[in-house]
């Protein structure tokens, strides 16, 4: 079966991808006939160089993303993974000569028909007198031994962009452009490594990975690696990397060394999330920094991708100032990063967290202490330990199926928290405390309402604790879950049970109060609020997105919720009768 992609054909969907990024682009021009992007303003070129590359397309946005100012004067995109027609080339060239261009450079990556058919426009062009040299580029680190085709060309390509725009544009001549990229690019490398395959449109997956296989040193159009090997954690594969792309026993390796100032680029092979590119990221910066090795400057993102593959590639250049320089220069071309013209090495990454406000002396208060606070919380933490697997069974009916998880992240920060230290005997102050724990520790949508109860509800109990005011608390946490929730009781939320034992604690505001009788009553009515959320119509929250004929189990934050006022009444209920 193919690969669904969205395309509007097979054949013509390396002209339509072309054509919206020169849509998109006001700085762009296509030339007619032919599958090539220039810049718009050829004429300024008049007097210098003028730079063209290109390849198959599916590497996007390699190359046409490249063009302006500062970098390409134009590319010639082939079908997709598929070199371009040597006519399209030849065409880009005579366009470029007729701009009144002091010569032409074709930077080529090292594939057969990338070399043969921007090799056979070049004579051609020679031919018709027109100033043309080549420059072929292979990056790649993965074979240990020679081959005879020799390094293929991977994402550094991107990076000799960058160096031969900045000299053209600065004017230098043709051939010490050519002689400049040329030594640039023997001081550089890339690794690849794939998680699974990718598919050209039309076509199956080129290759496939068992579920928990990687391969390393794969080319970007899915050719063989150098092996395969089992899925690790991020940092044990980019160190894996690092060490297969600077080992000196590698004829292919990039002697960076301790001492050593690099460029590195973390490139996305086109479906790696950006949350793993920045694992990556960092794991090659901490990886590098501590061999010694410099990092001058990081890009990371997506600059020569293989259509969807879940991959990377590492590549590092070697730089020295003049080299830097180059790196730094201007540009207008829409897929080269802006980044800051400084060293990534010896940047402070951390600024110290704000001092927390001067608390006053903890006093105990009268029926309370530190050691009960201990024993309630204690037996929550457990509650909800046990209910993590429930709570996410219940969850994956209406939401991502992690509210168990969530619940048991927050029981073992309480934990924590306990372990370090006796909690606040004054309930306003643990209340407090309790809501910094969880919105830190927590996380999700659930941290940051419990955060918003907890930090409500310990503002009455500053003046007061008595027994109005403990229902004054809850009124006020309910109040605030309500304002920024923008949830009210019925619509199935943790709300409800919560509202539902709010409604039976105000009865605490009478002087003749029987707390043990109205805790009971508080409970057995969250209890069942919490149950009747299986028979409600989601209004709020991720439940409010799903059909609610679908929605035949309890909210699992209710049930969350009136497990934790189970437990606090137990706990009170066993010390009183102690």
């Amino acid at each position: 079966m193919t690969s669904k992609k969205l395309v509007n054909s097979v054949a013509g969907c390396a002209d339509d991808a072309l054509a919206g990024l020169v849509a998109c682009n006001p700085n762009l021009q296509l030339l007619q006939g032919h599958r090539v992007a220039l810049r718009f303003d050829l004429d300024s070129l008049k007097g210098r160089v003028a730079l063209l590359s290109g390849g198959g397309s599916g590497h996007e946005p390699a190359h046409a993303g490249f063009i302006g100012k500062g970098m390409l004067t134009g590319i010639i995109a082939g079908a997709v993974f598929a070199s371009p027609a040597v006519g399209s080339i030849l065409a880009a060239i005579r366009a470029v000569a007729q701009a009144g261009t002091a010569g032409t450079l074709l930077i080529v990556k090292n594939y057969t028909g990338d070399r043969l058919n921007f090799g056979l426009a070049r004579e051609q062009a020679q031919a018709e007198g027109i100033p043309v040299e080549m420059v072929v580029i292979g990056d790649d680190c993965a074979f240990t031994v020679v081959k005879k085709a020799g390094r293929r060309g991977l994402c550094g390509v991107v990076l000799i962009h960058k160096i031969a725009g900045a000299l053209a544009e600065a004017g230098v001549p043709l051939k010490e452009i050519k002689d400049r990229v040329s030594v640039a690019a023997k001081a550089m490398g890339t690794l690849g490594l794939s998680l699974s395959s990718c598919s050209v449109p039309g076509s199956r997956p080129n290759f496939e990975l068992a579920a928990d296989e990687v391969e390393l040193g794969l080319g970007i159009h899915g050719e063989a690696g150098v092996r395969r090997m089992k899925m690790a954690p991020a940092d044990e594969i980019v160190r894996l990397m690092l060490d297969h792309m600077t080992n000196t026993s590698n004829v292919s390796h990039v002697s960076v060394q301790a001492g050593s100032s690099v460029v590195l680029v973390v490139n996305n092979l086109g479906g790696l999330s950006v949350l793993e590119l920045g694992i990556v990221a960092d794991a090659a910066i901490r990886t590098l920094e501590s061999r010694g090795v410099k990092v001058a400057r990081a890009l990371v993102g997506t600059f020569m991708s293989a259509l969807e593959m879940p991959g990377l590639s590492l590549t590092l250049l070697l730089v020295d100032e003049s080299r830097l320089k180059l790196i730094d220069a201007e540009t207008t071309a829409s897929a080269w990063p802006h980044m800051p013209k400084v060293s990534v090495t010896g940047q402070k990454r951390i600024r110290p967290a704000p001092a927390h406000p001067t608390e006053a002396p903890d006093i105990t208060v009268e029926g309370l202490s530190s050691k009960r606070m201990v024993l309630v919380l204690e037996q929550v933490c457990a509650t909800l330990l046990d209910m993590e697997e429930y709570l996410n069974t219940l969850d994956r009916v209406s939401g991502d199926g992690d509210c168990g998880t969530t619940h048991s992240r927050a029981a073992r920060a309480i934990q924590e928290w306990l372990r370090e230290s006796p909690p606040p005997a004054h309930p306003a102050k643990l209340l407090s405390q309790l809501s910094l724990l969880l919105l830190d520790k927590m996380g999700g949508s659930s941290g940051a309402l419990y955060g918003l109860f907890l930090t409500a509800a310990a503002q009455p109990l500053k003046a007061s604790t008595d027994l109005p005011a403990w229902s004054a608390a809850m009124d006020a946490g309910l109040e605030a879950m309500r304002k920024y929730g923008k949830a009210a009781p019925g619509d199935r939320t943790m709300l409800d049970s919560l509202w539902a034992a709010g409604q039976e604690l105000q009865a605490l505001r009478n002087p003749q109060a029987n707390l043990f009788h109205i805790l009971t009553k508080a409970v057995e009515s969250a209890e069942a609020a919490a149950q009747a959320t299986k028979n409600m119509t989601a209004g709020a929250g991720r439940a409010s997105y799903i059909s609610s004929t679908k929605l035949d189990e309890p909210d699992p934050g209710a049930v969350a919720t009136a497990a934790i006022l189970r437990s606090i009444l137990q706990v009170l209920k066993n010390l009183e009768s102690e």
